[in-house]
């Protein structure tokens, strides 16, 4: 069978969760092809790591699927030494690719993830060295990411020669997977493409949004209980946010829609997560005297289906100018949100925006405490044949996203460039 290799910084937080988009992608590629992931043997923001013994690499096998975890430096927070982590990562990945092919066999294809550009940069010169192709799969736009983040700036001397690794990478990679359909849009907006003038062409570039093992997910609402006597409240509308608490997650407005709706007897808010915002808003919270919003902190990711088993309404909340949202999401939540069959509120409007196209959700055209509170009870009183038709929409829309139908995406591509 053909060996596919995929190049991913991050996906050791897939072999600790045995779950994510490359395992996923890997174990069902698994029937036609033999994967193999690569990543790096550090957890982001964590100084737990998977021990290489003084060696470049260390090869372990979870569910028949070969996990490369290539040594890197430690990284528990942004900075210098998570661009020193991604640096040496890259350095060492390179290293280590050519001395598994002498072990292993040379790969027939590589798909080099981001977020970080620099494994895509490897997945590129690495497939030029060994004479085969390259996908590169952009899940995060960097360095617009990095704009909208931090201080650099797009026409400083570093956004600009981030921008020319950018278009490198575009024009060298022979295909590129985009996880939100209007990324593509943003290589016209450059005026990349080919037919305006420059050497990126379109037709080289495909959609595959993240998404969700619809098997996996199922059984982990009955194998993965939490005791959680909040989530068993019968009489309760519980409105659930799941995700992490930072400013560009904006669940400050979550704790405003609280205090908006705390005479409402019937709703209930449940925020799972953790956050460098956390202490903050549990804070908040507890000096506006609010009784109706509860923060449980952060919770193993195995016991997001069970929670959201319990939820009457999921909240997507964002900050709308902390982020471009006109290309659409890929965040995993959203499709975490579909499976559990609930409506959704997201309270910042995108562009290709799934809710609508599934009519699963309802999007906020104002990213206020007053419009989210409205929305919620909106969806609170909605008749119940209305109420669960939306629920059903958002079930089948989950079902377009199971890995299972996305892999095979993914397989039409591989065919394509062998």
């Amino acid at each position: 069978m053909k060996k596919i290799w995929i190049w991913n910084h991050y996906a050791t937080e897939m072999y600790k969760n045995s779950g994510g988009r490359h395992y996923w992608i890997a174990k069902n590629l698994k029937e036609n092809y033999e994967p193999t992931i690569f990543c790096a043997n550090t957890f982001h923001n964590s100084n737990e790591k998977i021990e290489t013994s003084g060696k470049k690499f260390i090869k372990i096998k979870l569910n028949e699927i070969p996990f490369i975890f290539v040594k890197t430096v430690k990284s528990n927070k942004n900075g210098i030494r998570r661009v020193l982590n991604m640096v040496v990562f890259f350095f060492n990945l390179m290293i280590v690719a050519s001395k598994y092919k002498k072990s292993d066999g040379k790969p027939d294809v590589i798909i080099a993830s981001s977020v970080h550009p620099l494994t895509m940069v490897a997945g590129i010169l690495m497939a030029r060295k060994f004479k085969i192709v390259c996908i590169c799969e952009v899940r995060d736009l960097w360095p617009e990411a990095i704009f909208f983040f931090t201080k650099v700036k797009e026409k400083s001397i570093v956004g600009k020669l981030l921008l020319k690794v950018e278009y490198w990478i575009y024009k060298n990679a022979d295909k590129i997977v985009f996880t939100k359909e209007g990324d593509v849009d943003y290589i016209l907006e450059k005026g990349w493409d080919s037919d305006h003038g420059g050497a990126i062409d379109l037709s080289k570039c495909f959609y595959i949004n993240n998404g969700i093992d619809l098997v996996d997910y199922k059984q982990n609402i009955t194998k993965n209980i939490l005791d959680d006597e909040d989530l068993l409240t019968e009489n309760k509308f519980k409105v659930i946010y799941c995700g992490a608490i930072r400013p560009v997650n904006n669940v400050g407005n979550i704790v405003e829609c609280a205090e908006l709706l705390k005479n409402n007897s019937e709703i209930v808010f449940l925020i799972y997560g953790d956050g460098n915002e956390l202490l903050k808003l549990k804070q908040l919270a507890m000096d506006k005297g609010l009784t109706n919003i509860v923060f449980k902190g952060h919770v193993n990711k195995k016991y997001i289906p069970y929670i959201l088993s319990k939820s009457s309404l999921n909240i997507l909340n964002y900050s709308q100018s902390q982020y471009n949202w006109s290309r659409g999401n890929s965040s995993n939540k959203l499709f975490e949100y579909m499976a559990s069959g609930k409506p959704i509120v997201s309270t910042v409007k995108m562009g290709y925006c799934l809710l609508t196209k599934y009519d699963c959700g309802v999007t906020l055209e104002e990213n206020t405490p007053e419009k989210l509170a409205s929305k919620i009870v909106d969806i609170q009183r909605l008749p119940k044949k209305e109420y669960e038709k939306m629920s059903n929409n958002s079930i089948e829309a989950a079902k377009d996203f199971d890995f299972k139908v996305l892999t095979k995406k993914y397989a039409s591509i591989i065919e394509m460039v062998l």
